[in-house]
């Protein structure tokens, strides 16, 4: 007869086996990687001694030598003390790769995400579908994609890429709402040895799916140096945002600097006299919110736009930003990706907008229109027509063209809209308006008039046409500010507009339909 004494014995025999499945084999295996193990990792995104572990004892049934644990480590713990959970492969059993027992645990902890409102982080580093299981590898990573559909847009989910992400493993993270990677990891469909196989094309894996050509491209929003980096970001980027959709996003910290300070009373003089000369739009970002704290999502990619969260009167905000110091702060086909994914984001978890705008209009151009800038454009305007959540935008500069109306004008649900002194909202610009309607009286002009005629035209048209005085008169904006004002007045506005509601009129389609 087996005493309780025994019984615990076993017990703890076999949990010390699940900690290390793989045993000194995979020891060494991480070792000659310089990688941690998937339970170290997870400790080192969550709380210290937060993780409270789910199937560790799970394994292949009928198989005697089955690892546990069965390449992935699941479980719940808490950042920040809130709860959030985690799915973490392993490679060091199987490759990291999906089977049956490896879906049922990931299942296990997605609907605990669910019945419990939480948001899930997974830590990707897998060979993709466990070649030996067949259909069943397949039909577990099938539905591993659905149970993500039913918690997109419901709880935040966080995609973290550590080494390689292959195959069929690369569905889970693309359909996460961010994903974030390290600088050595890379993520493809099909490695650079079949691509040489079935086509003759030579590639390295960097090239193919590195981790920063992928940022370059608007797959991954964030490359970190290290791990502890990643993980750093991504405590950093749920800060931001509510558990579920179910409540409010944290607030931290309100109620500082309620009066003018000498660096609000600095963005009076930051807006150069010519509209030929460039600024950091970061410098004037840096003056109008909370501490100057500002989380920047897709940093790398598409840079004439910046999107990211800062805080208002302790309340998180997202930030969409012309940048003029990149292609004079035009938009073209992928900021407007960027833009509407954001967009989706905040308006998906209660997180107010605030649009900060000087961009001449849509970028010109062949290659422009090849690249479908008219279709991803208007996403970035129906993202921001079906925004429930407050919206207040700013103008400092130029706001022309298709510029004006997408970046945050009332006209798409702007709430409260404001423009600086400097701020010239038109068709556009005045060089161009000069090449389209001036160009007659240009040319009627004595050729050693014409350069005096000209600045006569662009000044005329900027003095009565390109300022904020027209559209404040007429109601497009509701305040021309002093620049030194911004940051109490966007505080001022989205404390007015704090119960704002998410009211529609009655519609009764299935669903719209987006220009994919």
């Amino acid at each position: 007869m087996t005493g309780t004494a025994e019984k615990l014995a076993e017990l703890r025999k076999l949990l010390e086996i699940a900690e290390e499945p793989a045993g000194e084999r995979g020891i060494q295996k991480r070792a000659a990687k310089g990688i941690p193990s998937a339970r170290e990792r997870v400790h080192m995104l969550l709380d210290p001694k937060s993780f409270v572990e789910m199937g560790s004892l799970m394994r292949q049934p009928g198989v005697p030598n089955a690892f546990y644990g069965d390449g992935v480590v699941t479980g719940r713990g808490t950042i920040d003390g809130r709860p959030v959970v985690v799915i973490s492969h392993d490679q060091t059993v199987y490759g990291g790769s999906v089977s049956e027992m490896f879906g049922r645990k990931v299942r296990a902890v997605m609907d605990f995400a669910y019945n419990n409102a939480c948001p899930v982080v997974c830590i990707n580093d897998s060979g993709g579908a466990r070649i030996q299981d067949g259909v069943a590898s397949l039909a577990w990573y099938a539905l591993m994609c659905k149970l993500q559909e039913d918690l997109s847009g419901y709880v935040p989910m966080v995609a973290v890429m550590l080494g390689k992400c292959a195959a069929g493993s690369v569905y889970g993270p693309i359909n996460m709402d961010v994903l974030v990677a390290t600088e050595e990891s890379y993520m493809f469909v099909t490695g650079p040895e079949v691509i040489k196989a079935v086509t003759g094309s030579e590639v390295t894996a960097e090239e193919l799916g590195g981790a920063r050509a992928l940022e370059q491209n608007g797959t991954v929003h964030h490359v970190a140096k290290t791990e502890q980096d990643a993980f750093d970001w991504v405590r950093s980027y749920l800060s931001y945002l509510p558990t579920s959709c179910l409540e409010q996003p944290p607030i931290v910290n309100p109620g500082l600097e309620p009066e003018l300070t000498e660096s609000d009373r600095q963005l009076d003089k930051i807006i150069p006299d010519s509209d030929k000369v460039g600024y950091d739009m970061h410098e004037i970002l840096l003056r109008i919110f909370d501490d100057g704290a500002f989380h920047e999502i897709s940093e790398k990619t598409a840079q004439n736009l910046i999107t990211g969260f800062a805080r208002v009167d302790g309340a998180p905000v997202g930030v969409i930003a012309n940048q003029p110091m990149a292609l004079g702060g035009a938009l073209d086909a992928a900021c407007s990706d960027k833009a509407a994914h954001f967009i989706r984001i905040c308006d998906a978890f209660h997180v107010p907008l605030v649009y900060v705008v000087d961009t001449p209009g849509v970028l010109p151009g062949v290659d422009e229109e090849r690249n479908h800038v008219i279709k991803r454009g208007g996403r970035m305007f129906r993202a921001l027509i079906e925004a429930t959540v407050p919206v207040v935008t700013v103008v400092t500069r130029k706001a022309f063209g298709g510029g004006y109306a997408v970046m945050g004008c009332k006209q798409l649900g702007a709430d409260v809209s404001l423009a600086w002194p400097t701020a010239r909202l038109a068709v556009m610009g005045a060089e161009s308006m000069i090449s389209i309607v001036g160009r007659k009286q240009l040319a009627a002009a004595p050729p050693e008039q014409r350069e005096t005629v000209k600045q006569q035209m662009i000044d005329f048209y900027n003095a009565t046409v390109a300022t904020p005085w027209t559209a404040a008169e007429r109601g497009y904006i509701d305040a021309v500010i002093e620049p030194s004002a911004t940051r109490l007045e966007i505080r001022k506005a989205l404390r007015l507009l704090r119960d704002k509601g998410a009211v529609r009129k009655p519609n009764p389609r299935k669903h719209n339909l987006y220009p994919m």
